[in-house]
């Protein structure tokens, strides 16, 4: 059985992001399976990612957070146009409508100039942390192999082949990458009021794979209520998007999530987004007999109602997040 953290489980993905045998990936498959039932969220162990890559990104992103407001807005989202790439200040992204109280940086992998499709194309990187680039470059490539890894777990959970997504959905992936940046939140009963790093909300597309620093903040909507979600070192906290909600007919749900950092210092997290390919359409899998009827979102919204490419449902949403800057992408 998997060792647990309160209530979220911590799974060793070894077997499918490496070489593994078909019992131990059948093992860690069953696994994912109970923390997609119950939760949708799990720690995973054993991934592969070297601890170097982890805390050279890590002190390189500290690094730029520490630049003065005017160097950090020489790579503003605005500059990055359609490509979604660059850094937004504290309050400039909305969840639900509302101001985060968070900065951070937006990346993806890395393309020409001339690629015709919003969200794709260069990075925009600070001439004042060098080191930045190549670190968000790895590690952007090792969790694309986490990704498939972790979806090889989720394909047998489903009684598919383990290649089933690899092989379609995901042989192109949309790769998305952020740094954010959380200042401290006011602390109770003030926090009560607002405050909220980011505000309840659901991810877009397949798995979200999130780092954390040292300094607690994410909380999930279980069945038993909000949970935290404590960072435990070597691990990424996987969550699995509406994209797979929506391919499992709401067998497994994506879950409402959100953060408020009340530790009394800078948090930083890095969440990495592992989704369909762009032109993919995304139509639900045929159920299997016997399958439970799903339960609600918690939303409510139907996810079957929507028709088309997973690009178009993803650029739906990104307009509600940044307003202002909408009319550069979706034009």
């Amino acid at each position: 059985m998997p060792s647990v953290s309160g209530p979220l489980p911590v799974i060793d993905v070894s077997a499918l992001v490496g070489p593994g045998s078909a019992g131990e990936r059948a093992a860690a498959a069953r696994r994912i399976e109970a923390a997609c039932l119950d939760s949708g969220f799990f720690y995973a162990s054993g991934h592969g990612v070297p601890a170097e890559l982890v805390a050279r990104l890590d002190a390189a992103a500290r690094r730029f957070f520490l630049l003065p407001p005017d160097r950090k807005m020489r790579i503003s989202m605005e500059r990055g146009g359609r490509a979604w790439r660059g850094y937004f200040p504290v309050g400039a992204e909305l969840t639900s409508g509302r101001p985060d109280l968070k900065e951070g940086l937006y990346f993806g992998a890395e393309l020409e100039h001339h690629d015709p499709r919003p969200l794709h194309g260069r990075n925009l990187f600070p001439d004042e942390v060098p080191e930045l680039r190549p670190a968000v470059l790895s590690y952007i490539d090792a969790l694309a192999g986490v990704g498939q890894g972790v979806m090889r777990g989720v394909a047998l959970s489903l009684g598919l082949d383990e290649d089933y997504f690899a092989s379609g959905y995901t042989a192109s992936p949309t790769l998305l990458f952020r740094i954010f940046h959380y200042p401290p939140s006011p602390a109770p009963p003030a926090a009560e009021a607002g405050g909220w790093g980011v505000g309840e909300h659901t991810d877009y597309g397949l798995l979200t794979l999130l780092l954390q620093d040292g300094n607690a903040g994410l909380q999930v909507h279980t069945s038993r209520g909000w949970v935290e979600a404590p960072p435990i070192p070597g691990t990424l906290v996987c969550n699995i998007g509406d994209m797979l909600d929506r391919l499992t007919g709401g067998h497994y749900r994506s879950t409402p999530h959100r953060v408020r950092n009340l530790t009394g210092r800078s948090r930083l997290s890095f969440p990495f987004f592992f989704d369909p390919g762009w032109d993919c359409e995304v139509p639900p899998l045929p159920s299997p007999a016997g399958r439970e009827k799903a339960r609600p979102r918690w939303d409510g919204q139907d996810l079957r109602a929507f028709s088309g490419t997973y690009g178009e449902y993803l650029l739906g949403k990104v307009g509600k997040v940044f307003p202002a800057l909408r009319s550069g992408v979706l034009d």
